[in-house]
């Protein structure tokens, strides 16, 4: 397994085999060719794999997750690309990084999921209730691999001083098309600001369209935010599309910026400038109570679609849910999710301060 994967550099193939779990965890030293440094290799499970520099000073904890969704194809091809170029020693490494692949389950049958939506699990909501289920094994198991991440240092690895940098850019696509080709999901911050430097790198990874979240949630990023102080965001990136039928040039801002953050080249971010963006708020969240629950606006109605004040977005048996401001715009509809569960998000434009 350990041989197969240093001649290929396929991570992702590695991770479909074993989609639930690996027989043991692996790891192996690389060599990248350019800079004639070293890296440690760790094989943690299936679908979570570390770099991390030998003998190299560093200040950053990277954590790139995909695959959440388990058919939400393109972040996945850019992460297992990044991932070959490492292994392959192709590839300079200057910090330390976590990869995931959420739900190689998912993957395998390209579904979005295989018993419950993943990206609803965390912060210990994969514990709560009765219910249990492999996913929710699953997101216990990723919240374990980012705790260890960010609070165990490999011993090998020479940490400048002062406090790490942690972040985690949870990288997903939209399930229907949008206005705005890609954007982040910023989390609750809990009375801490909005940080523009992060905007800025958002923003050369072709992300300039950002929805400021004011309440906690159980997602991935929120996760890593809440728990570690990490600049973390869900960064949507296009449209669901099968493997192989991603137009991938319309990542490669975001691919570009990525390495380069891995592999410590300059970014030259822009300064930040608030006219260059697209700033909304998460105004109201509707979930779905009744089997009865229908979204009134066609299946092909884009991400950031806006309907006059009064419109009735959706009916979840008496209840009728109104667009209540001017600007308010739908976002991430989806009917087809279980009772309780979020159904659709309506954001209003907003400023940063």
């Amino acid at each position: 397994m350990k041989q197969q994967l240093l001649q290929s550099g396929d991570f992702l193939s590695l991770t479909r085999n074993h989609e639930w779990s690996l027989p043991a965890p692996f790891s192996f030293e690389v060599t990248h060719q350019a800079s004639n440094t070293k890296s440690l290799v760790s094989v943690l499970d299936t679908g979570i794999i570390t770099f991390e520099p030998i003998d190299r000073k560093t200040k950053k904890d990277i954590v790139l997750s995909s695959a959440v969704h388990g058919n939400e194809t393109a972040p996945i091809e850019i992460c297992a690309d990044i991932i070959r170029q490492l292994i392959k020693g192709e590839l300079a490494l200057a910090e330390r990084v976590l990869f995931l692949f959420g739900n190689p389950a998912a993957i395998n049958i390209a579904e979005r999921f295989v018993e419950e939506n993943l990206n609803r699990l965390f912060s210990g909501a994969h514990s709560e209730g009765d219910v249990r289920n492999k996913e929710r094994d699953r997101a216990k198991a990723l919240e374990q691999a980012v705790t260890n991440f960010f609070t165990q240092l490999g011993e090998h690895n020479l940490c400048e001083e002062g406090e790490r940098e942690r972040y985690h850019y949870d990288l997903h696509t939209a399930i229907r098309g949008s206005k705005n080709d890609k954007f982040a999901v910023y989390p609750f911050r809990h009375g801490e600001p909005w940080k523009k430097s992060q905007l800025c790198f958002l923003q050369a990874c072709d992300v300039s369209t950002i929805l400021l979240s004011h309440s906690p949630t159980t997602t991935f990023s929120y996760f890593s935010s809440n728990n570690f102080g990490a600049d973390a965001f869900t960064v949507e990136l296009g449209k669901v599309m099968p493997f192989g039928q991603n137009d991938m040039a319309k990542f490669t801002k975001v691919k570009e910026t990525l390495t380069k953050f891995v592999s410590g080249q300059p970014l030259e971010l822009a300064e930040f400038d608030e006219s260059t963006f697209d700033i909304f708020e998460i105004d109201q969240t509707i979930n779905k109570h009744t089997e009865g629950f229908v979204l009134n606006f066609a299946d092909d109605a884009e991400n950031f679609t806006d309907f006059p004040v009064g419109y009735v977005l959706a009916t979840d048996g008496n209840i009728e849910h109104k667009v209540r401001t001017q600007g308010e715009a739908i976002i991430f509809p989806n009917a087809n999710v279980a009772l309780g569960q979020r159904a659709l998000l309506t954001v209003k434009p907003t400023t940063i301060e």
